[in-house]
């Protein structure tokens, strides 16, 4: 990982796959935004695994433009990973993404980084005018309700790639699967304070969507994943242990309605699969109270190993020692 340099820089980070024919246009009309707000800045393309010309393309432009790097991935490890790679290597304080294909305008990146000034740590965008067919936005506003519901990170626009971070709302954000949608859940745990900026939506002109309707499913489990780690990651008894309280609850009520029916109706015990599914019942209850004792310790080693703290420090106010105000005291006296 690259230290950051410059705290007041911008870095553009811009996952490729296949994206040739659109790099030049967008190189340059990035350049052109991001020489206009005089910081220092970068373009930081992230290759991923692409074959059809666009590392020959992001080589050339590395080597004949001013501010733009390339990484370039061994293959195709997807664009959550990408995302994650170009955070890593970014060289700036202020973090910028993008996509690839000329449908994110670069001219949205000084109104972005003017919302970050304005004291949040977190903008992200949304394409309100969204230029997709209206199948994709549909479910996709459905998907953007369900999220922004559970999480309790109420945005209108969560796939939206164009947003604008500081650094350090993603300290310890480490990402997986198709979460890079969900980074404003992780920073928001951080304390990030996030809001959300309408942006501008352009057709894709060349190449092709590298995503389907089959990334919606997708997406919900790992919501189902961030919503566990947020609310249970240091005390994961509380989900496995409520789970066997129910199983114990379950199997009594279930063995109390076979002796009901012995007693009252006359049904003898070995007639019904009432008892079996009571036992199953509490055998279900003890796995579960063994594996929130097992995600306990397993917790526990995850934070202590790595010395990780269960809180984030904001900051302090300016502090004077107590011999400082004495002194102070004594000379005053």
């Amino acid at each position: 990982m690259i230290s950051t340099v410059a705290l007041s820089g911008v870095s553009v980070i811009i996952p490729v796959y296949n994206e040739s024919g659109n790099l030049e246009i967008l190189c340059r009309r990035t350049l052109e935004i991001l020489r206009s707000i005089n910081r220092p800045h970068e373009i930081l393309f992230v290759n991923d695994g692409s074959r059809d010309g666009s590392s020959e393309e992001l080589d050339r432009l590395a080597a004949t433009e001013t501010g733009v790097r390339v990484l370039h991935l061994r293959r195709n490890f997807g664009q959550t990973a990408a995302m994650m790679a170009g955070i890593d290597h970014a060289l700036y304080h202020i973090l910028v993404p993008m996509d690839g294909d000329l449908q994110n305008d670069p001219a949205d990146i000084p109104r972005l980084l003017a919302k970050l000034d304005e004291g949040y740590d977190v903008v992200s965008g949304w394409r309100k005018s969204r230029q997709d067919g209206r199948i994709r936005v549909f479910l996709s506003q459905i998907a953007n309700r369900l999220i922004s519901s559970i999480s309790g990170v109420h945005l209108q626009d969560y796939g939206c790639s164009m947003k604008a971070y500081r650094r350090e709302a993603l300290d310890t954000v480490r990402l997986y699967g198709e979460m890079h949608r969900l980074i404003p859940i992780y920073a928001d745990w951080n304390g990030a304070r996030v809001t959300e900026l309408e942006v501008n939506h352009h057709p894709r002109v060349k190449g092709h969507s590298k995503y389907g309707m089959w990334r919606i499913p997708k997406v919900m489990l790992d919501l189902l994943v961030v919503t566990f780690l947020r609310r249970y990651a240091e005390k994961p008894i509380y989900v496995f242990g409520g789970i066997g309280i129910l199983a114990f609850l379950s199997s009594f009520a279930i063995l109390a309605l076979a002796f009901s029916y012995k007693i009252f109706a006359g049904v003898s015990l070995i007639q019904t699969p009432l008892p079996l599914l009571a036992g199953l019942a509490f055998v279900t209850g003890v796995i579960c109270f063994l594996m929130g004792l097992q995600t306990e310790l397993i917790a526990r080693t995850y934070h202590e190993s790595q010395n990780k703290r269960t809180y984030v420090v904001r900051g302090t106010p300016a502090f004077q020692s107590c011999a400082a105000s004495r002194e102070f005291g004594d000379k005053a006296a």
